[in-house]
């Protein structure tokens, strides 16, 4: 049976979550703080719904803690922090998905059997994108760039490598946003700015390319194959 763990400290509502996600089949855990979270924390959960207060941290940090182990487990991060920049900031750090409170328990079952097709889907095939200096195994998610690994989050990779798979073509930052971060409306487009930016700088200028008044696209430097 697939396992879920809540990390939730309002005793109500997680006993509350525990109950809809057995009645739905799936063994669910209770974790009240981080420090129970962590004993609790094994690679034979599925799925993780995770808190962003708690009485000894905060969820966000445990999420850095998990993705910087490289821990693959989906995280669907259900908080009360409903400013934008939470919900990038969850994103960003390596949330598979972000539920606001109050929430339609139908919803969040909804979002947990996501992430757990998702995780039982077969995985990529073992291929690399290479564009000269630039190397995408699309297997284990590493970029190389000049020969060294090149250590991204989650966003930089998925931006990059949808530019690296589309060479030719010039992604708006509306529709890299749609693609990416999946808002079809976002109040915002600097967020990709910022990511672009970010790539650059560990890679190099050259690698994505700003098309004046289009958008993005991968740059030439990383369409000459190295031999």
């Amino acid at each position: 049976m697939k396992q879920v763990l809540i990390i939730e400290d309002d005793e109500n509502l997680g006993k509350s979550l525990k109950k809809i996600l057995e009645d739905e089949g799936l063994v669910a855990h209770l974790a009240p703080t981080l420090k129970e979270a962590r004993e609790l924390t094994s690679d034979s959960l599925d799925v993780i719904v995770l808190d962003w207060m708690l009485p000894d941290g905060q969820g966000i940090d445990f999420l850095r803690e998990l993705r910087a182990k490289n821990a693959s487990i989906p995280v669907i991060m259900l908080t009360a922090r409903t400013d934008l920049i939470d919900k990038v900031l969850g994103l960003e750090t390596g949330a598979s998905d972000y539920m606001t409170k109050p929430f339609e328990s139908r919803e969040l079952v909804a979002r947990v059997r996501v992430q757990l097709r998702e995780k039982l889907a077969p995985k990529e095939k073992d291929e690399r994108i290479v564009m000269g200096k630039l190397i995408i195994n699309s297997a284990d998610k590493e970029v190389l760039f000049d020969g060294k690994r090149v250590t991204m989050t989650k966003m930089e990779y998925e931006l990059l490598k949808l530019l690296a798979e589309n060479p030719r073509q010039t992604f708006s930052r509306e529709n890299l946003l749609d693609k990416v971060w999946g808002y079809e409306n976002y109040p915002t487009t600097r967020t990709v700015d910022t990511h672009v930016l970010q790539i650059r700088q560990k890679t190099s200028d050259e690698v994505i390319e700003t098309v004046r008044g289009l958008g993005y696209r991968l740059g030439t430097i990383s369409n000459v194959n190295s031999n």
